[in-house]
């Protein structure tokens, strides 16, 4: 008997199984090709740009030489990857993005280490969370781990972006997109996944270097329950940008999202709050993952080095009798105003890829007026302003000196030891 095993082919003339045997990963068949690493081509570009002066860099201003580019469709899934020279997208005016929002992005570092080498800080941690927004917008899926090979490639092409001044760092922004050319109100088949890298320096600083002023605003939210603020999406980010202005025409750096009264997070960073116990003691709080807290691997890095034993080995430049006792659970502004009436609140900081670590310098609660910028506002004023023997301090000093190489610690830094042809 002669059986017929003819069938449908994908785009590269594989036969297809039949529909009964494809599985479906956010709603496309799982046999359509995934993104390849030994499929990239690399395009040169043909004059390369000035490097600017470490002292001058603007965070995310400035582009590098080159882009990685990649797009998927239903019908031959992933396309090659390839490394080419920075330049516009070429987007169907009806596409998805444009419309109703399927926009993941992630933001990490790299930096160059002492043996010159580029390195990225815990970029595995990224490349989860990027797959979960995805899910999240049902944009199509894509292997992470090939992505990261990537980002290391392009990195490595542009390792001479680097700047080598310390704090500073070049900015690595991976972008997925939804493209279906179609006004249809449905989850895309069709998207690009791009990569872009700026050099930067510090992200926010007051006149004097210190910190930041922040503005909780108690009727507008930046997320909710059951909501996307979990998620890492370009949709999160616009709804602030009026709240933002009014906080700068009062004066203010950042805005302080709340939730009622319940403290979120400060502009798109983490908050911690430390508070003095009667023994002298340092409670260490941080509102928890509910669903409307972004999980920052910066986050996620400041609550181990804190929770480390000895405490002395991941942050020396705390005195060595000091004592912390992490938390993550509800903030108030009650709770922080109550506190800095009593003298026991020692200081606010906020943390995040782009700043790591920030100290607050004072904080605003408008309590009424709509958002407008003539609203009564009732101030804190921080008594710890991130110096010598703040944690605040000893965090920032030991996250950079991890993600620059100076200290190995528990194989958070990945080197990007990869050919570039």
């Amino acid at each position: 008997m002669t059986i017929d095993t003819a069938g449908p082919l994908n785009a590269n003339g594989v036969p297809l199984p039949p529909p009964e045997a494809q599985v479906l990963k956010n709603g496309l068949p799982s046999t359509l090709p995934d993104i390849d690493p030994s499929r990239l081509t690399i395009i040169r570009a043909a004059v390369l740009k000035f490097l600017p002066e470490a002292n001058t860099l603007v965070f995310g201003e400035v582009p590098t030489d080159h882009m990685l580019y990649m797009d998927f469709s239903p019908d031959h899934g992933w396309s090659p990857p390839q490394i080419r020279p920075y330049g516009p997208l070429n987007l169907d005016p009806a596409s998805s993005c444009f419309h109703y929002c399927p926009n993941v992005f992630e933001g990490l570092k790299a930096y160059l280490g002492p043996d010159g080498t580029p390195r990225l800080f815990r970029p595995q941690l990224n490349m989860e969370r990027m797959v979960r927004s995805a899910e999240r917008v049902a944009l199509p899926p894509f292997n992470a781990d090939a992505l990261l090979i990537l980002i290391k490639r392009l990195v490595a092409l542009e390792a001479r972006w680097i700047p080598r001044a310390r704090g500073c760092s070049l900015y690595i922004r991976p972008t997925l997109i939804g493209t279906r050319p179609s006004l249809g109100v449905s989850a895309s088949r069709h998207a690009a996944l791009y990569v872009i890298l700026s050099p930067t320096g510090p992200y926010i600083r007051d006149k004097d270097g210190k910190g930041i002023s922040l503005l909780a605003m108690s009727d507008q939210v930046r997320a909710w329950p059951g909501g996307t603020g979990g998620f890492k999406l370009g949709l999160n980010y616009a709804p602030g940008f009026a709240a933002q202005r009014t906080a700068a025409a009062l004066g203010y750096q950042q805005l302080l999202w709340l939730l009622g009264e319940t403290v979120a997070e400060a502009g798109a960073m983490n908050v911690f709050a430390v508070f003095e116990r009667t023994d002298g003691a340092l409670d260490v709080v941080t509102p928890p993952l509910d669903g409307t807290i972004l999980p920052g691997v910066t986050r996620a890095s400041v609550l181990s080095l804190l929770s480390h034993t000895p405490l002395t080995a991941a942050l020396p430049q705390l005195p060595t009798d000091v004592r912390l006792h992490t938390a993550e659970r509800t903030l108030t502004m009650s709770e922080l105003f109550a506190a800095a009436g009593a003298g026991t609140l020692r200081e606010v900081f906020c943390v995040g890829t782009a700043a790591v670590v920030i100290p607050a310098t004072r904080i605003g609660w408008q309590r009424r007026g709509g958002g407008s910028a003539d609203a009564e506002v009732q101030d804190i004023v921080l008594p710890v302003v991130g110096g010598e023997g703040s944690l605040a301090h000893a965090l920032w000093e030991r996250l950079v000196d991890i993600q620059e190489g100076r200290i190995e610690w528990e194989g958070w830094g990945v080197p990007c030891d990869v050919a570039v042809a």
